[in-house]
């Protein structure tokens, strides 16, 4: 995150390049036109609905939790990385929860933004889901006290997945001086458990972790990215371009080295990390992805470093890794450049049965979109894609592929703010002036993507320093939701009203002896004209945040009930048939055909 030029003069390059570039090669559509929309989605799927596709619903349904970081005017890096969201279901109803980290003050300085009221911790919000003629509606009980979600420190992001195999969601909460793990008890409490589980990590700064069963043995396992050597004692003074004082570019610290546990299956993890051969390249890491990129049934880990060159750990099936990122085409930028990488997803948004990867990154750069031939080589593509040119003006943070109106494309979203002060925003009422809107773009079906945010509703108006992005069915009608925290602000819920239009099915998949959500499971879907898409059970992507294990998939006009065929963590493939749509299905492992 190198920006040292103000938002106007990036802007005004911006122009330029769009100029030059549509001369060259054409661009779609701009923001607010309908020109170019696709008529239709899949199978007739009706297209985007007039009106507000998303409508801003945090305060209404009981979300009142505001951020506070710690501000002093000492600019401390920590102060505009968070905060990092999660939406699961730690108690079991069969609706998603939501979970948002707090930060607090490094130092002996007075905060230059007062705290909200209430205690400086992470918040738990219980969803108490309630059925409607109208359809449900949400209502969110703070049950935080009590819970002994108590991780100390300024938090920082969070991971979601059950490692003890119990049937209930642990969480793994990173942050600086915090990198704790807290099992869940099956009764509305945690307990902290870091260090009996060897997982306690008190010296590092991690921000991303994700879950997953790397060696197939049925447990999972962790990977934590850690970011900077940064301390207090450490900070160094950086300024603007233009002279005041401002937070510093990434390579002023040096990285801090990842780490990777491996699940003994008793409760307690080993530090998997020089054995995998994983601890000879790392960078400040940001944003963690895990997928089987490369179509061997063994799970991989990406990591999008901030302005180093990623990683793609690629699992040889053995217990150890190798970084294919440099040869494989997902290291660098398309002028092989190191970007400023944040926020990572990966999904199969062409429906050819790969994972391809979306990178968010810094002002100036433009958001990333590695497009993967099926063995796992990339190919940059995010000019042909439509994509580079307008998130140039922007530094993207969360992000993720969804089918945010049920066609059976997976679109693309992202939320936004800058890392260093906009000079033209900063006044007395606005001490920490990073804002900047979100951006949705829709997938067209032919490679190309319409930056449709202008159309998508209110909320997408709004201009915040947006960090930490969960995705997620939080009122279970069948679409995506996104749970968005926001950097020295509220945090937003982005209920979606345009899934609706289409049908859709949807998918929980759990183990057969352990009855925890399959992380990493792999669903071809066979909808009713024959046509195939792919999608996987995943809580990682996006930035320190948790997603929605379910699988959502969307069917576009057809009410045909669909073939399912899954291939497990363990290797093994089932197949169901019959599966009706317009509801949640759980598939369990061993009773399929």
């Amino acid at each position: 995150m190198t920006q040292r030029q103000s938002t106007r003069t990036a802007v005004v390059a911006t122009s330029l390049c769009l100029a030059t570039a549509c001369a060259a090669v054409g661009c779609a559509p701009s923001a607010g036109s309908d020109a170019g929309a696709a008529p239709g989605g899949a199978d007739g799927a009706a297209g985007p609905a007039p009106g507000e596709w998303f409508t801003e619903g945090a305060a209404a349904a009981g979300l009142d939790f505001v951020h506070f970081n710690g501000m002093t005017g000492d600019f401390h890096q920590t102060e505009i990385m968070g905060p990092g969201v999660a939406l699961l279901d730690y108690d079991n109803d069969g609706d998603l929860d939501a979970y948002v980290t707090q930060g607090r003050v490094l130092g002996s300085g007075d905060p230059l933004i007062p705290p909200p009221e209430g205690p400086l911790t992470d918040r738990l919000y219980r969803n108490d889901l309630e059925p409607s003629p109208d359809g449900p509606r949400l209502r969110f009980t703070d049950v935080s006290a009590g819970s002994g979600l108590d991780a100390g420190g300024h938090g920082m992001g969070v991971a979601a997945g059950d490692y003890d195999n119990d049937g209930w969601v642990d969480l793994y909460l990173t942050g600086f001086e915090r990198n704790r793990l807290f099992r869940n008890n099956g009764d509305g409490t945690f307990s902290d458990v870091s260090e009996e589980s060897g997982t306690h990590d008190p010296d590092r700064w991690g921000v991303s972790a994700a879950f997953l069963d790397y060696d197939r043995d049925g447990w999972l396992d962790l990977f934590v990215g850690n970011y900077l050597s940064f301390s207090l004692d450490t900070h160094i003074p950086c300024f603007n371009r233009s002279g005041p004082p401002d937070y510093c570019p990434p390579e002023i610290y040096r990285a801090q080295p990842d780490r990777l546990y491996r699940n003994q299956g008793d409760g307690t993890f080993v530090d998997a990390t020089a054995e995998a051969g994983v601890a000879w390249e790392f960078g400040p890491a940001l944003g963690v992805s895990t997928a089987d990129f490369d179509s061997d049934g063994w799970m991989d880990i990406f990591v999008a470093n901030d302005q180093q060159e990623n990683q793609l750990w690629i699992n040889r099936g053995d217990g150890t890794f190798v970084n294919r990122a440099p040869l494989w085409g997902a290291a660098l930028g398309a002028g092989g450049e190191a970007k400023a990488d944040m926020g990572v997803d990966a999904g199969d948004f062409d429906n050819d049965g790969d994972e391809d990867l979306f990178v968010t990154e810094l002002i100036g750069q433009g958001s990333t979109l590695y497009v993967n031939d099926g063995s796992g080589l990339f190919e940059e593509r995010s000019m042909q894609a439509f994509l580079r040119l307008p998130s140039l003006p922007y530094t993207g943070f969360g992000t993720a592929w969804l089918d945010f109106d049920n066609d059976g494309r997976l679109d693309l979203f992202s939320v936004n703010g800058h890392v260093t002060r906009d000079m033209d925003l900063l006044g007395p009422g606005n001490p920490f002036p990073l804002q900047q809107r979100n951006l949705l773009f829709r997938n067209r079906g032919d490679g190309r993507f319409d930056d449709v945010t202008d159309r998508a509703g209110e909320v997408f108006r709004l201009s915040e320093v947006s960090r930490g992005a969960a995705f997620g069915d939080v009122d279970n009608d069948g679409d995506v939701d996104v749970l968005v925290g926001n950097g020295a602000g509220p945090v937003r819920l982005l209920v979606n009203r345009i899934g609706e239009v289409n049908r859709w099915v949807g998918l929980r998949l759990v183990g057969g002896d352990a009855p925890r959500d399959m992380i990493g499971a792999r669903v071809e879907v066979v909808r009713g004209d024959g046509s195939r898409v792919w999608r996987r059970a995943r809580s990682d992507g996006s930035y320190a945040s948790a997603q929605d294990p379910r699988v959502l998939i969307g069917l576009g006009a057809s009410a045909a009930p669909v073939e399912v065929r899954v291939t497990w963590p363990s290797g093994s493939t089932e197949t169901w048939r019959d599966v009706p749509p317009g509801r949640y299905t759980t598939l369990h492992e061993g009773e399929g055909g």
